[in-house]
């Protein structure tokens, strides 16, 4: 499968993680000697499942290292619009491209073994969408003191992962639930009416177990998805605050000791 690693984002003033970027992207944060970015990019090229690979956000001129990169495209404000721009590109370069694979690069913790994990999971079927989820027990036996944002299902807590799965022909800018997506971005009223506001009230009074609200969602933006539970907490250890990044450190500065 074609991968897209989305790398484009960049700190402001106002943002906790600003004193580690001062104006330069989040992926190129230092961790154990080398960008937060190359962690990832080493943990691709590895990957069996993954052949090819668009970076999105950065360029040749940041020096990073994998056989697999195919392209180098500039990144856009919009994050969706990056992920569109990432699978438009790797159209171009194999037509035949059913899906995707999405991966951010604040995930420096992920390995091999987790990306082949994800696309072999989303091989078993044909949706739209594979949707990572991590529970809350498998992510604080990991990653203790991470302090991720939890939703709170019936039957589980979980948070999202930054490793997905798309159908390309959902993100080629033709279909009807991309451009619902795109007419939604400046609205919160608007993103809420994409799953409806009951199926909101369900999530908040926690009604709705895990298959529920999957079903709702599929319903009211008329696609086919999954979320899939994945044991590999890194996959949604993300860099969102300083004192992840810290963890992060700690745990990948071992390795390069070794």
């Amino acid at each position: 499968m074609d991968a897209v690693l989305l790398s484009g984002g960049v700190p402001k003033p106002d943002d906790p993680l600003y004193p580690y970027t001062k104006g330069e992207p989040k992926a190129l944060i230092k961790i154990g000697g080398k960008p937060m970015i190359q962690w990832v990019l080493d943990a691709i090229e590895l990957a069996e499942a993954v052949s090819n690979l668009v970076v999105v956000g950065m360029s040749p001129e940041n020096n990073l290292t994998s056989t697999k990169i195919s392209a180098y495209i500039p990144s856009k404000e919009d994050l969706l619009e990056n992920v569109r721009l990432g699978v438009v590109e790797i159209t171009n370069h194999n037509p035949e491209a059913g899906h995707a694979l999405i991966i951010s690069s604040d995930i420096p913790a992920i390995t091999a073994e987790s990306i082949d994990w994800v696309v072999n999971k989303s091989s078993k079927s044909d949706k739209d969408l594979y949707y990572s989820i991590i529970t809350r027990q498998v992510m604080e036996e990991r990653f203790p003191d991470s302090k991720r944002s939890y939703t709170r299902l019936k039957d589980v807590e979980v948070c999202g992962g930054d490793m997905n799965v798309v159908r390309t022909s959902k993100l080629t800018g033709d279909d009807e639930l991309y451009i619902k997506i795109l007419d939604a971005r400046k609205s919160v009223f608007k993103q809420a009416s994409l799953i409806g506001y009951d199926t909101l009230l369900y999530l908040l009074i926690r009604r709705f177990d895990l298959e529920s609200a999957v079903k709702q969602v599929e319903k009211r933006l008329n696609i086919t998805g999954e979320a899939v539970l994945c044991p590999y907490a890194e996959v949604g250890m993300d860099v969102d605050k300083p004192h992840q990044l810290e963890i992060l450190r700690a745990e990948l500065e071992k390795k390069t000791a070794v």
